[in-house]
């Protein structure tokens, strides 16, 4: 059977990027924001999916084509620490249930896998209970389940931890729950997913063991731009001193460190409240901090380069964001903020990637190979 695939929540198509360099091919996508269509018709100029713009909520089930794989990167608003928490009854990230009801909607033709992709804090939402019932969810329309976290960072430079659903058509529960906590925690099952599988043995889980991650070595220094130094990218002295000024005594004195080394080093910068005023926390252990969407200003992570006695600011480039999501050549003819925010708002191409070679192509081998078996018992039994 063919490797089709519905792209849910498509954003700028880094799923798609990642997903095809395994062999998979999107074929239909949807998503509600019209800045990331363009972004995503930018890139994929030869595009062969149809895109849909529209609110989920609204698609006609009927419009999307027989797949074998539909994802689904559902807004992570009400979910994430940083947002409301208003969880899966939230405004944005309700939208979760408008997959669901699409996937009624395709009934018989619904695809073999799914796959979810939301933040870390989905797994916490409502003291576990969003979480749950988006298994339950999938249990409901016959799907067994199985959750695993991946950190980007074992990819690229980038501290991004990013919780996975998959689940699977099956016709009975495959995996009941073990009394130990050590069967299920890995690299991928930290202790708190092991011990939400270990304590909800009445979700239908699927569980597969998954290989380590090597960590791969680049760093920061490796995905930068080489910006002229008369560059307009350059904060002013003035605005680059407030910032130092931003930051407590614990991250001045690295800032301080850096200043002072014989050679130019680099850091990340995020603003963030903290006792009720604007904070600025550096970063300077080769790891950007985790990308996210600039809204009313906030969000943009900041370059700290120091040595020789000085120091600079500049705001990350979008092609360096592109290189820290692993889309290094993602055709970029849009504005700053409109890229910032696409990035910021995506998946990381290489975690997409492993997942596929890993995790869904050995499966879909094996329902392919089951399905075989079946027909060929059927037909044997038929003559």
């Amino acid at each position: 059977m063919n490797k089709w695939v519905a792209e849910f929540f498509a954003g700028i198509g880094l799923m798609r990027i990642g997903l095809e360099q395994a062999g998979w091919r999107v074929v239909w996508a949807n998503d509600i924001d019209e800045d990331k269509y363009r972004m995503y018709s930018g890139h994929f100029q030869d595009d062969i999916a149809h895109f849909e713009v529209g609110d989920i909520h609204k698609l006609d089930p009927n419009r999307i084509p027989d797949v074998a794989l539909a994802t689904a990167s559902f807004p992570c608003n009400d979910l994430s620490l940083a947002g409301s928490r208003h969880g899966l009854a939230g405004e944005n990230s309700s939208a979760f249930w408008g997959f669901i009801d699409a996937l009624k909607g395709m009934g018989r033709k619904s695809p073999k896998l799914v796959m979810l992709e939301n933040v870390a804090g989905f797994l916490t939402s409502h003291e576990g209970n969003d979480f749950k019932d988006a298994c339950l969810a999938l249990n409901d329309l016959g799907y067994a389940v199985d959750a695993f976290m991946v950190d980007a960072s074992l990819f690229v430079p980038q501290s991004r931890v990013r919780l996975f659903l998959i689940g699977k058509k099956e016709r009975h529960t495959v995996c009941k729950s073990r009394e130990t906590l050590s069967f299920y925690q890995s690299q991928c099952r930290p202790a708190a997913l092991a011990d939400f599988i270990l304590w909800n043995p009445d979700i239908n889980w699927s569980l597969r063991e998954l290989p380590e991650i090597a960590r791969a070595p680049a760093k920061l220094n490796d995905v930068l731009d080489r910006v002229p130094a008369n560059s307009s990218w350059w904060w002013s002295k003035e605005r680059a001193d407030y910032l130092l000024n931003q930051m407590s005594a614990r991250h001045r004195a690295k800032a301080e460190e850096m200043i002072a080394g014989k050679k130019t080093t680099y850091g990340t910068v995020f603003r963030r409240v903290r006792y009720g005023r604007s904070m600025a926390e550096l970063r300077t252990d080769g790891i950007a901090g985790c990308l996210r969407t600039p809204r009313g200003g906030s969000g943009r992570q900041i370059l700290f380069a120091a040595g020789n006695g000085r120091y600079a600011v500049r705001l990350l480039t979008p092609r360096e964001c592109a290189r820290l999501m692993g889309a290094d050549d993602y055709n970029i003819e849009c504005p700053t903020n409109q890229a910032l925010f696409g990035f910021g708002d995506a998946v990381c191409v290489p975690v997409i990637r492993w997942i596929a070679e890993n995790y869904l192509n050995p499966l879909w081998s094996e329902l392919n190979a089951t399905e075989k078996a079946r027909a060929h018992y059927a037909a044997k039994a038929a003559r």
